[in-house]
């Protein structure tokens, strides 16, 4: 197995040398002969839409009555201006956001009478928060360093695939009809893409969730199709293993954050995807109370001690378990930068085993979101596997989760190796 000499035992300690960061400025001929890049966004960064049908019970949300919904399209995540203007459609925009598993499909879906739909795929359009105080957390700095410096163009070279981020991929044998649906029409972009491009391979970029939704297509997407499509995986802000700071699963309710209303989020297939995985973190306490301690090989019972159901639970350990395990390498040529420096919880302390409380955290390395152990076992469950021939890891120094695509220097990082991987030979 060829590694790149930049390995993650090895960390490149970047910041110390960062020179300033000029978008605008197109390297040299970099336009000429691009691959087409695919973009991949995060959790809550892809827009979506919904409209109401006959079917819809409006005596679930009275905030969504009235003609004002009926038979028509309208932005519901994230309509930031329309809850800043009236705070009262929160309980509606919440109950239309909320998933409902269906015992009997064995599957999840919107509530009855709602449809939904990413808003403009195939572009970075549907990327966004809708709140201008956090407008660079979803790719727009990396959209403009993409087109400003290495020439690219939206719908001709520069792709991008928002997803409904509320569903996730679920094993062999498990339904998971609208995620399955997403990666019917990546593969489809991909392919367009490299089409429109003199049939030149494509370089999937992702950020965080995005970069388990993408492994996860890759590893079940045909070899000879990866060797046809897909000339690089880079990804961004995403460990093999899981997060320990997501096990803070307590907490009340807010009046107005459409995720934590009525545990909207909680309803959501994707919740638990990046929870602690037993590979990486094993048996090692992760929460500690007075009366049990829990590692990532107890998370079905720890969700039931946070007032989870038993079926709840149990479909943790047969939807989401299966997935978390299987994470390995893509086999195709990967890159992945990570932020590494920033304070991030590698244990949760409830000594009166109340978890709607805050709890201490003893603190390690990592992003602030995922843990530099999740960050090291990309060495190993990618880097390690036979079946990977090229694989790089760089450890930016002082950034944070977010910071790996708004950072200016870290995104400069970033488009370096969109560029290396440009001109990499095959």
């Amino acid at each position: 197995m060829a590694t790149a000499s930049s390995q993650l035992l090895l960390p490149v300690l970047l910041l110390a040398f960062a020179r300033p960061f000029f978008a605008g400025s197109v390297e040299p001929g970099a336009a000429a002969g691009l691959h087409p890049v695919v973009l991949l966004p995060g959790y809550s960064c892809s827009q979506l839409d919904a409209q109401l049908t006959d079917e819809f019970d409006h005596s679930s949300a009275p905030s969504c009555g009235g003609a004002h919904w009926e038979k028509r399209w309208f932005r519901l995540w994230q309509n930031h201006t329309a809850l800043q203007e009236d705070p009262a459609l929160v309980p509606c925009y919440a109950e239309l956001l909320r998933l409902v598993y269906d015992p009997v499909a064995g599957d999840y879906r919107n509530v009855p009478g709602v449809e939904t739909r990413a808003v403009a795929f195939g572009t970075t359009r549907g990327f966004g928060t809708g709140d201008p105080a956090t407008k660079n957390i979803c790719m727009e700095k990396l959209v403009r360093a993409l087109e400003g410096r290495l020439g690219y163009r939206q719908g001709e070279n520069l792709f991008g695939a928002p997803y409904d981020f509320r569903y996730a991929p679920a094993p062999p044998g498990q339904a998971s009809r609208v995620f399955a649906g997403f990666l019917s029409t990546l593969r489809a972009l991909v392919e367009q893409a490299s089409e429109m491009n003199g049939d030149s391979p494509v370089i999937l970029v992702t950020h965080s969730l995005g970069g388990l939704n993408a492994n996860f297509f890759l590893r079940r997407s045909p070899s000879a199709w990866r060797r046809r499509y897909v000339k690089h995986f880079v990804m961004a802000s995403t460990g093999a293993g899981g997060s320990v700071p997501l096990l803070q699963l307590g907490g009340s309710s807010t009046a107005t954050d459409l995720l934590s209303f009525a545990n909207t989020r909680w309803t959501f297939a994707s919740v638990f995807s990046p929870l602690p995985s037993p590979i990486v973190f094993g048996h090692a306490p992760l929460v500690v109370t007075r009366a049990k301690n829990y590692s990532a090989c107890d998370i079905p019972e720890y969700l039931k001690a946070n007032g989870f159901s038993d079926d709840e639970a149990a479909r943790y350990v047969t939807r989401v378990l299966p997935v978390t395990l299987d994470f390995g390498a893509p086999a195709v040529p990967t890159t992945c930068i990570n932020g590494v420096g920033v304070p991030t919880a590698e244990k949760l302390m409830y000594w009166d085993g109340d978890f709607g409380a805050k709890p201490e955290a003893v603190y390690g390395d990592g992003d602030g979101a995922i843990n530099i152990a999740s960050m090291l076992a990309l060495d190993t469950l990618i880097g390690a596997d036979p079946a990977q021939d090229y694989f790089k890891s760089l450890l930016i120094h002082n950034t944070s989760h977010v910071g790996v695509i708004s950072d200016d220097y870290a995104v400069k990082r970033l488009v370096n190796e969109v560029l290396e991987a440009n001109r990499a030979i095959d």
